[in-house]
């Protein structure tokens, strides 16, 4: 099959088929005479696989953790089972960090009825009055 043809079997677009297959995580497919690629049934197979990873905002690293431990062949699913739990842990702390947003967020919107004028604005003092905080160290299993 042409690579329109995965493309709409899969739900995604050829240029992200191709960009798969620079990152290396989609096997480069065959060529026809003319040049054409052509995907066979592990073609799709693999791009399902990681499409749904991605659907589950895996990052590309954790795809190539799965597909390496689906190439390995082991008898045991132990390292499959240990890299959905580390990105059950992502989750959890991105979940927190969402949480303590939101609070702020919520508190913010208290400082402000929305009755006054722009200038006179609790949401918009606070904002230009509170002191910036120090940038935070990058620390999210996306990097």
């Amino acid at each position: 099959m042409k690579i329109g043809e995965l493309a709409r079997i899969a739900n995604c677009t050829p240029d992200t088929i191709r960009f798969y297959e620079k990152e290396g995580l989609l096997p480069q497919a065959e060529r026809t005479e003319k040049n054409y690629r052509t995907y066979d049934e592990t073609h799709i197979e693999r791009l399902r696989l990681i499409r749904n990873c991605r659907e589950l905002d895996m990052t590309h690293d954790e795809v190539r953790a799965l597909l390496d431990a689906s190439e390995a062949h082991m008898s045991r699913c132990c390292a499959i089972d240990a890299l959905v739990d580390a990105h059950i842990e992502h989750v959890d702390a991105r979940i927190g960090e969402l949480i303590r947003l939101r609070d702020q967020l919520t508190a913010l919107r208290k400082k402000c009825r929305g009755e006054q004028a722009v200038d006179a604005c609790g949401i918009m003092r606070e904002l230009t009055s509170r002191k910036t905080p120090k940038p935070k160290p990058k620390k999210s299993h996306l990097g």
